[in-house]
């Protein structure tokens, strides 16, 4: 099976530009579509201005503030805040001639890789009938994949962006920690929170995080040095993926990359520092408004925040130490390699049954099954792009393109590359 077609921005740029359709009638059938679909937490039209996006419909994560509007932010209604102004990235995409219809849903204060959520419904997956919808950001990965809009902003801590970007088979873009500036945007772990795109291709995420980014970024094809994960932790994906993954560098080397075998064993040392840091960093956040209003709180995020808590300080300075270690190591694998290429998950997405666990002991589980190959970009702060490259009877099968600080030109090239030739092969 081949990947859906989606509608991208430049190619709704140019049906507006033929005047085939007009940016209000992009807008009202994109908020017919929004009125009945389960990744909408909030609909409504707000006017789009002229600019570079043309008026073209998108719709957010619901954790950017906007001036006199509530930010949700997946969880109890009590806990909803009233915007004092708007968040950089939402009056950067306004200023940019964005139509924002409306707030998406997520995972309840962005705590959840699957999509679940104890107060509102996880989204229908619009590819894998029954799957996980992915998370935190399920609603921007179901709402670009149900084709209503080309591109939403999610956020990413652990993985909360190419997560649902694999799951639901569009293009996720975790940029640069500090890249994007995160003000107006509810904290979950400061030290790892990162605001990018999901989108309909590789262009269209690339576009949006120039824009949210206020930067211009140098998308090259020069030849490049492109490293596979291998050792212990590729062994952790299926036999499908690691085919898949395979055959994309195959493609890349007939197109004259040097491919190369790197064994990276300190990523597996890294996913319990990571989630020390994040959930430590959290619990900080939430410490006030959980001695008050523990209650509302969902049993499987009040659980993991109030474990939280009770980590001492030693420990999550034991964990920034790993992650200083670890960012050293990373430099030096990255002298050799421009990018590196691994899974996003280690198979196609789960059935939302198989991870619905509630707050059991098979928790802590499941979340490391989907963080394991999302986990090590976010503690070392690196860009990583997620792309689906295959389609399986149980849903699609996403590469995860990572490299060093600031190189989100590089990672957005190579994948330009995969994706041209993906969809040139599956057109013949």
């Amino acid at each position: 099976m081949n990947l859906p077609r989606l509608e991208t921005l430049a190619s709704l740029r140019a049906a507006i530009d033929r005047r085939e359709v007009s940016p209000q009638e992009l807008q009202d059938a994109a908020m017919a579509k929004a009125s009945t679909s389960s990744a909408f937490a909030q609909v409504r039209a707000l006017p789009a201005a002229n600019g570079p996006l043309a008026g073209i419909p998108l719709a957010h994560k619901d954790m950017f503030d906007r001036a006199d509007e509530l930010t949700g932010m997946g969880a109890h209604p009590s806990a909803a805040r009233l915007g004092q102004q708007n968040a950089t990235v939402l009056a950067r995409l306004d200023a940019a001639g964005q139509a924002d219809i409306g707030r998406l849903r997520m995972s309840e204060f962005a705590m959840g890789p699957s999509g679940h959520n104890a107060h509102h419904q996880m989204p229908e997956n619009p590819v894998v009938p029954g799957g996980i919808a992915g998370g935190s950001s399920s609603g921007s990965g179901v709402a670009v994949a149900a084709g209503i809009a080309p591109a939403a902003l999610g956020s990413d801590t652990g993985g909360s962006i190419r997560i649902p970007a694999a799951c639901n088979g569009v293009v996720g873009f975790k940029p640069t920690h500090g890249l994007v500036p995160v003000d107006g945007a509810m904290p979950l772990s400061w030290t790892q929170d990162c605001i990018g795109p999901l989108a309909a291709s590789v262009k269209c995420a690339t576009e949006v995080l120039q824009i949210i980014a206020a930067c211009s970024l140098d998308v090259t094809g020069d030849v490049m040095r492109i490293g596979l994960l291998a050792g212990e932790m590729q062994s952790g994906a299926s036999n499908r993926m690691q085919q898949a993954i395979a055959d994309v560098a195959l493609i890349l080397e007939r197109r004259g990359h040097q491919i190369a075998d790197t064994a990276l064993p300190f990523f597996d040392a890294l996913t319990e520092p990571a989630n020390v840091i994040a959930i430590s960093e959290a619990a900080t956040v939430h410490a006030d408004r959980l001695k008050t209003c523990s209650d509302t709180y969902g049993a499987q995020v009040r659980a993991r925040l109030v474990q939280a808590a009770a980590i001492p300080a030693q420990a999550y300075l034991r964990a920034m130490q790993v992650r200083a270690a670890a960012q050293a190591k990373m430099a030096e694998v990255l002298d050799d390699f421009d990018v590196l290429l691994m899974p996003t998950l280690a198979d196609a997405p789960p059935q939302g049954a198989a991870v619905d666990v509630g707050n059991s002991p098979d928790l802590a589980q499941v979340i490391a099954g989907l963080t394991r190959f999302t986990r090590p970009a976010s503690i070392l702060g690196l860009p990583a792009l997620s792309l689906p490259i295959a389609m399986t009877a149980q849903g699609p099968l996403s590469v995860q393109i990572i490299s060093g600080p600031y190189a989100e030109g590089r990672i957005a090239a190579v994948a330009q590359e995969i994706e041209t030739t993906l969809a040139l092969r599956s057109a013949t």
